[in-house]
């Protein structure tokens, strides 16, 4: 892994914590390793350690890095969990949670598109992260791998889909921006019935889920 941007990256996780933006210590410590400039394009490198989303073509977009520890902190992602993700994109929101699983842990993730999917796959191996990619609709989520600890949505969905919702453990945790016009951040425990106790966590803006 080239450490040509290592401080750029060390910066801006502290300047992250330092605006109470990520305050655990442990997803801190995964944005300052993993190299975000390796998953945008290479116009894109001089701006990859800015906090703000970047275009990563195909219509879609990485997430600044505040809403990725955000999110990752909203789900306290443990050691040794697995978990599913919908619409690994570039594959960076996968790499900071295979991050935080790591090795005995296991990450899952759907791409629509497979293009992306594709150059995600192996950026992903390149870098040394074992991530699993499949191309799919998303709202399948990825019944082979079940049942979850965790999942989540990086991209915008009416409500979480209910075959994810079905193929995470009870007990287990979901988040995902909800809402169409006007989304919302969500965080959801899954009962022990089936039932999700759900709370809220303020408007944010993402692209929509496709399929």
């Amino acid at each position: 892994m080239s450490d040509e941007y290592a401080d750029e990256r060390r910066q801006m996780a502290n300047a992250l914590a330092r605006r109470s933006r990520v305050t655990d210590e442990r997803v801190r410590d995964a944005l300052a390793t993993v190299p975000r400039h390796e998953f945008v394009p290479p116009a894109q490198r001089d701006r990859a350690y800015d906090d703000r989303p970047l275009p990563i073509g195909d219509g879609q977009t990485i997430s600044a890095p505040h809403m990725v520890a955000i999110m990752a902190e909203k789900l306290d992602l443990e050691p040794g969990e697995r978990v599913l993700e919908i619409g690994t994109g570039c594959g960076y929101h996968a790499a900071v949670t295979a991050e935080l699983v790591g090795d005995e842990g296991a990450v899952y993730s759907v791409e629509y598109s497979d293009e992306l999917a594709s150059e995600a796959e192996n950026r992903l191996a390149d870098l040394g992260y074992d991530v699993a990619v499949r191309v799919g609709d998303g709202r399948e989520g990825w019944p082979e791998h079940a049942p979850y600890d965790a999942a989540y949505l990086t991209c915008a969905a009416p409500a979480f889909p209910d075959a994810v919702v079905d193929q995470v453990r009870p007990g287990g945790r979901l988040l995902a921006p909800l809402g169409t016009a006007f989304q919302t951040l969500v965080f959801a425990r899954k009962r022990e019935d089936g039932s999700l106790e759900t709370r809220e966590h303020g408007g944010v803006q993402f692209v929509r889920m496709r399929g």
